[in-house]
């Protein structure tokens, strides 16, 4: 019986192989040498050419813990009111369009859309392929009724301002148009709403809004849906898992699974942090934006939001004087602010605007033409306005020729109980006793500063922030019509000529109109100075090491952070480039 295997020589490695034994042990070092330096080089050239032919792309997979301040209540893009609501609004919903972290718009559910050449129709076509977390496809019809539920008066919607005049225009199942009675530049922004599906809302009154399960085990078209809901004893929920949307309209988020865990306080956030029990946190103090943490890297971005002391001349005579005002501006050394108060997290303010949004170098320049900025020249001014300082108190005062009674110069400043904005409150009082004030600080919590003061106008000087969003309108802040609640003009500002340029800017298409507008208005709010404007602070965001593909743009809310979060990784790949732009088509 022939065996199974046979033994079988290669001729040709035979052959080699008693050469190479005929060789002298010099030879055969020599020549395993030479060898070894030739497959070494092959190999080499192998991988430098497989090198050149390959690419490193994200790869699908992972959990990501952050950890948030605060336990949502509304899950819902139209009663969203706290951070940790509109956190999971951006991870649960989509809108039309979807801002973009460079300040623009992209289409999100839309497949496109126009704007009319008079600025006052938006004109939207509906992606056929855009379905809900439950498979319900996403129509006009969605649309229609969250935009209508948002102009709603009973549900008392955050977002009814918006949309108030505005004109829905349902032209199909796919089609959708929305018509405004005058032109308003901001406008797209509202069109970045997270879309409510009809099939579930419908049955629900406005005044049953508020109390559906929907508001917390919510179903939107976002990059994520809801997986599962961690809950404490008394039923609040402590964590939300969600789960990468594999339909979602920008392509399946590469990072699968995102857990969301509460905190009670910033303290018990950065606890949390410490522990490594959540790898991101955002929106940190500047203290503990100082604080470094292994594995972790910090992230900044301009806050779009202006601190400053507003103004209420009506509260206390002696604002009605400008020197006054002036003085009090150019008493505060807002640099030594930003430094030892804000730890370098915040850049000085030198106008209504943010600076990254005030436009050049020139146009900041410009607002403030006449800055004084010593202790010196701060009481010059007061004593050119006719103040005289009292040798005993070293209090400045003035005297009208109707009386011969004196007004000191004292005030009160109200602000929130925040640390940073309670020691910034301090270091000013500081500043303007220097130069012969009376001050007295009064601090609030931020629901009483609120109810109890800021709404019944009941302060002589504010410490304050405003919102000025990525597509500002500064209208609600400092027109003359907005300077009574709910108007947000703080400062009381009248001025008729701010007043036309304001309804300007609401109409300006164009970068350059808006700048040129800007300035023009800076410049009238810096000649008046109603307000002091002091910082703008820095968002700061914690992030683990490994996760890759986050850019932060302007930041208006902490939720803008998740703007790209579909494209957000935790490690990645190497893959044939072919295949790399194969899956960039997919």
């Amino acid at each position: 019986m022939e065996p199974f295997i046979r033994e079988r020589r290669i001729k040709g490695l035979h052959e080699l192989h008693k050469a190479f034994e005929s060789f002298s042990i010099t030879s055969k070092a020599i020549f395993l040498v030479a060898f070894a330096v030739f497959a070494g080089s092959v190999l080499s050239l192998t991988v430098k050419a497989s090198g050149h032919f390959m690419v490193d792309v994200p790869h699908r997979g992972g959990t990501l813990v952050e950890g948030v301040v605060g336990t949502p209540r509304f899950i819902n893009p139209l009663l969203a009111s706290s951070d940790a609501d509109r956190d999971l609004v951006a991870l649960v919903y989509s809108g039309l369009l979807k801002a973009t972290p460079d300040g623009g718009y992209v289409n999100d559910l839309s497949e496109s859309f126009t704007i009319s050449d008079d600025g006052l129709l938006y004109s939207f076509t509906i992606r056929k392929d855009a379905v809900f977390h439950d498979g319900e496809p996403l129509t006009a019809d969605d649309i229609e009724f969250t935009v209508l539920k948002a102009q709603d008066s009973t549900l008392k919607s955050p977002r009814r301002v918006s949309w108030e005049g505005v004109t829905v225009e349902k032209k199909g199942t796919h089609e959708i148009a929305f018509r405004l009675k005058q032109p308003y530049a901001p406008f797209i922004g509202n069109l970045s709403l997270g879309i409510l599906p009809r099939h579930i809302w419908q049955s629900y009154s406005s005044d049953q809004f508020p109390f559906s399960s929907s508001n917390v085990d919510a179903i939107g078209s976002g990059p994520y849906r809801i997986s599962s809901i961690q809950r404490a004893a008394d039923g609040l929920p402590t964590s939300y898992s969600l789960s990468a949307n594999k339909k979602y309209t920008a392509g399946e988020p590469y990072i699968s699974r995102i857990v969301v865990r509460f905190y009670a306080s910033d303290n018990a956030l950065m606890n949390a942090l410490r522990s490594k029990e959540i790898e991101s946190a955002s929106n940190l103090g500047p203290t503990a934006g100082n604080e470094a943490i292994a594995g972790e890297r910090l992230m900044r971005a301009p806050y779009t939001r202006v601190f400053g002391i507003f103004f209420n001349h009506n509260q206390r005579e002696i604002l009605t004087h400008k020197e006054a005002r002036k003085a009090l501006d150019a008493a505060i050394d807002k640099q030594n602010i930003v430094e030892n108060v804000l730890k370098g997290f915040a850049t000085v303010a030198d106008g209504p605007l943010p600076p990254a949004l005030s436009g050049s170098e020139e146009a900041s320049m410009a607002t403030r033409p006449d800055q004084i900025s010593n202790i010196e020249d701060a009481q010059a001014l007061l004593i050119k306005g006719g103040w005289k300082m009292d040798p005993e108190t070293g209090i400045f005062g003035y005297k009208t020729n109707k009386t011969t009674a004196t007004t000191t110069l004292s005030l009160s400043l109200a602000t929130a109980n925040v640390p940073e904005l309670v020691e910034a409150a301090r270091h000013i009082e500081e500043n303007w006793k220097a130069i012969g004030a009376e001050v007295d600080v009064k601090v609030f919590e931020p629901t009483d500063l609120n109810q109890a003061v800021i709404r019944p106008r009941k302060y002589d000087a504010l410490l304050f922030g405003i919102v000025t969003g990525k597509n500002p309108d500064l209208y609600a802040f400092w027109h003359s019509s907005q300077r009574n609640d709910p108007g947000l003009n703080i400062a009381l500002y009248t001025n008729s000529k701010a007043d036309n340029i304001l309804t300007r800017m609401r109409q300006a298409t164009d970068s350059s109109t808006f700048q040129g507008d800007y300035a023009a208005f800076a410049a009238e709010v810096a000649a008046d100075t109603p307000a002091i404007f002091l910082w703008s602070p820095d968002f700061i965001y914690a992030v683990p090491d490994r996760l890759q593909g986050v850019e932060l743009g302007q930041i208006t809310t902490p939720s803008d952070r998740f703007q790209g979060v579909e494209k957000w990784h935790l490690s990645k790949e190497r893959v044939w480039k072919i295949f790399a732009i194969t899956n960039i088509r997919k």
